[in-house]
């Protein structure tokens, strides 16, 4: 299983050897097809902003359906996505609580109560209906997140994210912060005592777009320096083990060819980059 640290190398090499998809507006994305990896890290790129994720939350707890409810200013992102009178689809706490949507949260906290063993446990955040709902009266919002499945296993809670459309940039930071919010939730609620399990990320489009290729720009400047090194979230990563013989990830061998580099460099006083080891 890939971790954040192989989905920072796809993306850092991507930007190096220029593997850019051009989306439907003409502007260049760095774009990952089915990305599947576990959420050990709060951010892949750029560090979470968590006084919006805290009003962001607020504003899903409260279910209302209105941009101009997110508590202080309202994002531009939202008032670009919302319809003319400011309505969007995406407010995931109706998504996940709200009757109109058949209440989804209480469905998969009945069904791991009944049955901990349970596939079942799935909350269902789309719908058929967003081929026609996502640009009424001037919107365009056609949901990112699909599902959310739940397992207990080994009397841990596991999480299992699958979105259509992921930002690597913003949107993972925001959007885990949620899912871990729901996931530590249904801890509280469950008629059992479960520990944390892992979350898993699993997206058919995880993208960095070209207004943000400077965050990637520094995230190989600190590859080449040394000086990456991300904090871990336990909070994610409670009850899960790690097997010391894992195979290397491309991370893990640039990480080693950047300790070769530096020990040559030290040798000649010069960095060097060889664009034929690692192509995408």
């Amino acid at each position: 299983m890939d971790t954040v640290k192989d989905i920072q190398d796809y993306f850092s090499q991507a930007l190096k050897h220029e593997k850019f998809v051009t989306d439907k507006s003409g502007v260049k994305t760095i774009e990952m097809i089915n990305a599947c990896f576990e959420a050990d890290k709060p951010y892949i790129i750029r560090e979470p902003n968590e006084d919006y994720i805290k009003r962001e939350i607020e504003w899903y707890e409260s279910q209302s359906l209105w941009v101009q409810d997110i508590p202080g200013e309202c994002p531009a992102i939202w008032k670009a996505v919302a319809s003319n009178l400011g309505v969007i689809n995406s407010n995931y706490g109706w998504l996940a609580y709200s009757d109109d949507n058949w209440n989804q949260y209480n469905n998969v906290l009945k069904e791991l109560n009944k049955n901990p063993e349970s596939r079942r446990a799935n909350m269902i955040y789309t719908r058929p209906a967003i081929w026609h709902d996502y640009n009424i009266d001037g919107m365009s919002d056609f949901i990112c997140t699909n599902n959310v499945q739940y397992f207990i296993r080994d009397d841990y809670l596991v999480t299992s994210v699958y979105m259509r459309s992921n930002d690597a940039i913003f949107g993972y930071n925001n959007d885990l912060a949620w899912q871990t919010h729901v996931r530590d939730k249904l801890l509280e609620d469950l008629d059992c005592i479960y520990g944390a399990g892992p979350i898993y990320w699993n997206v058919g489009s995880l993208h960095v777009y070209e207004r943000h290729f400077k965050f990637l720009e520094e995230l190989r400047k600190n590859y080449i320096t040394g000086e990456y090194n991300m904090p871990s979230h336990d909070m994610m990563h409670v009850g899960t083990e790690r097997n010391d013989k894992k195979a290397q990830s491309l991370y893990d061998l640039k990480q080693q060819e950047i300790e070769a580099i530096a020990i040559e460099a030290d040798e000649t006083n010069e960095i060097k980059d060889d664009d034929n080891i690692y192509k995408l």
